[in-house]
């Protein structure tokens, strides 16, 4: 999954890509580095982000949804949102998949995902983007985070949405220290026992900068560590700001592990 940030204010590329078009040519160039899924967020979920009300939110992804399409975009379209309104107009856009990092906060969210017949991640995360890092603790992170999600993939089932197209995220970074990140990813096996596949957004987090010393830009090596074991722990979808580099990385470890012929040609799933 190649992140497209359609904000000001993101973490990492707040700012770069806020023009449709060349959030557009960013989305094909992640497409064509191999991106099977491009999750495209116009509402920064970066501790301490402003909110951002529905009709803005529209106006940031809607654009570049369309102009995806438009340019046979041949990734699914995922939109990253929590709102009912912005999700049902992305999914009118084109968009098939709906990441909710508040796992269905907003009442309306699971009828919008039924009505365009959406995939959708749920979430899990401790607070608001305003609150979450304000001393998260946990008797046990993983435990909590394993009886979140699946209440929430229960209430989503309830709700209509069918459960072969849920996916499941511990919100790496969302409310969580540094010792919390390491020991979600390292027991994700846990989390999969849930019976739906795990999505994994480590990409350039603070908790790698806090490891490494390295600033935002610099993360990328601590952020390949991150995915491939992750992978290996049993995440299906990594959310990614450098596809090229991730997908380079799980073909390596792959053909080390022996679950990927070497002689496939590279990128092939």
């Amino acid at each position: 999954m190649g992140i497209v940030n359609v904000t000001p204010d993101s973490f990492s590329d707040g700012g770069e890509f806020l023009d449709p078009e060349a959030a557009v040519a960013h989305g094909l160039e992640l497409v064509a580095e191999g991106a099977d899924v491009l999750d495209i967020g116009g509402e920064s979920t970066r501790p301490g982000a402003a909110e951002v009300g529905a009709e803005e939110e529209i106006r940031r992804v809607v654009p570049v949804i369309e102009g995806l399409m438009g340019a046979g975009c041949e990734a699914m379209i995922s939109v990253d949102t929590s709102k009912a309104a912005v999700a049902d107009k992305a999914l009118g856009a084109g968009a098939t998949m709906v990441n909710d990092v508040t796992a269905l906060s907003d009442e309306r969210m699971a009828a919008a995902c039924v009505r365009g017949d959406a995939s959708l991640v749920l979430m899990h995360m401790k607070g608001t983007p305003r609150t979450m890092q304000d001393n998260p603790s946990y008797d046990d992170v993983v435990d909590e985070v394993r009886r979140f999600l699946g209440g929430a993939l229960e209430h989503a089932v309830r709700e209509g949405v069918p459960e072969e197209m849920i996916w499941l995220d511990p919100g790496i970074g969302f409310g969580k220290t540094v010792e919390h990140n390491l020991e979600l990813i390292d027991r994700l096996g846990e989390l999969r026992e849930l019976g739906r596949p795990i999505v994994l957004g480590a990409s350039r987090k603070r908790f790698i900068g806090e490891i490494t010393g390295r600033e935002v830009g610099e993360r990328l090596g601590g952020t390949l560590a991150a995915n491939v074991i992750g992978a290996a722990r049993g995440a299906e979808m990594l959310r990614v700001h450098d596809v090229r580099e991730a997908r380079e990385a799980l073909d390596v470890a792959e053909a080390i592990a022996g679950t990927r012929d070497w002689r496939e040609p590279a990128g092939l799933r």
